[in-house]
Parts: structure tokens; C-alpha cells; sequence
């Protein structure tokens, strides 16, 4: 079932005009009722505590604050409006280490450039239809990185590592 999207508000943090107008363009089409755009990291901070939107579109690669930068200031700052607002990162660098940046930093979902509706359609209905669970650990705060449940998991451990931790074995890697 599709989500009806015209009751939510998006903020797109994006330093270039082009690419802020084509996610406008997008999310309008999309039905979502209410956009509002920063250049950068730094004053998307800003709109985020006066728009309150009910998620973020953010680009990777900005100045002077990028979008890792931004998504860590947003879940880990005490000065943050919300801490738990999704944000999807748009990105045009989908090699391993920036994906894993951006999810060790909180990112909610990725969305790699060039941008669709229907792909960004897809990550907004993950949002609302399936929003996923907050963690917070040592070093991390964000949305549970693991995207199901193992219906054979029975045990407190649900990694190798963990348990040969537990049991004073080094773990290899």
C-alpha cells in the first residue's frame, strides 16, 4: 500500500540550485505538501529547528558542513531539534566507504544519483511505512542498522564476534 505523502514536509540540504529544483520538482509531484531547502549543512540546522519537516534529503559532498558532518550534528548534537527525524542522503558517491560513513553516521536511507521519482518515492515510503527503531550505543546513534528479524535467532549475541568476545577468544577479522 502506497503512502499518502501530502501531509508531509521535506528539507532538502543541497548545495546545488539544479539538483535542490529537481528534488522540488520531485517531491511536489510526489504530493508532498510542503519543501523547504538550505545550501548547506550548517543552515539546513537551521530550518530544521524552525520547519520541523518530517524528514531530510541531504547531499553528501557540501561546504563548509557536508552531509555526514550534518547527520552526525542531527543525531548527537544536544542542540538538536530532532535527533529522530529520517534523513535520506542523495549521493552521487555510492562506493563502500562513503555508504558505510553515511550509515555509521546515522542515515536513515541512501539514495544514489541519478534520482528518480520512483526511487525516491521507494525510500520515503520506507520511511513512513517501515520506520525502524533508534539505537543508541557506544559511538552511534541512529536508526537500527538491521533491516529484519531472524526468526531462528535465539541467543543474546547476534554476532560472531560477540560472542567469542564473551568468551575471551580474540575474534579474527
Amino acid at each position: 500500500m502506497a503512502p499518502q505523502l501530502s501531509h508531509l514536509k521535506a528539507l532538502i540540504v543541497e548545495d546545488n540550485a539544479h539538483m535542490r529544483a529537481l528534488l522540488r520538482a520531485l517531491l511536489g509531484g510526489l504530493g508532498v505538501s510542503e519543501v523547504f531547502e538550505a545550501q548547506d549543512g550548517a543552515r539546513a540546522l537551521e530550518v530544521l529547528g524552525t520547519a520541523s519537516p518530517d524528514f531530510v534529503l541531504t547531499d553528501l559532498t557540501m561546504a563548509p558542513v557536508d552531509g555526514i558532518a550534518f547527520t552526525r550534528e542531527v543525531r548527537n548534537s544536544v542542540a538538536s531539534p530532532n535527533p529522530f527525524v529520517p534523513i535520506i542522503m542523495v549521493t552521487g558517491h555510492t562506493e563502500r566507504a562513503r555508504v558505510l560513513a553515511a550509515r555509521d553516521a546515522g542515515v536513515t536511507e541512501l539514495l544514489a544519483k541519478p534520482v528518480t521519482a520512483r526511487s525516491l518515492f521507494l525510500r520515503i515510503a520506507e520511511i513512513v511505512d517501515r520506520p525502524r527503531p533508534f539505537v543508541r550505543a557506544e559511538g552511534f546513534f541512529g536508526p537500527d542498522r538491521r533491516r529484519h528479524n531472524d526468526a531462528f535467532y535465539n541467543g543474546p549475541w547476534r554476532r560472531d564476534e560477540d560472542r567469542t568476545r564473551e568468551e575471551g577468544e580474540v575474534a579474527l577479522l
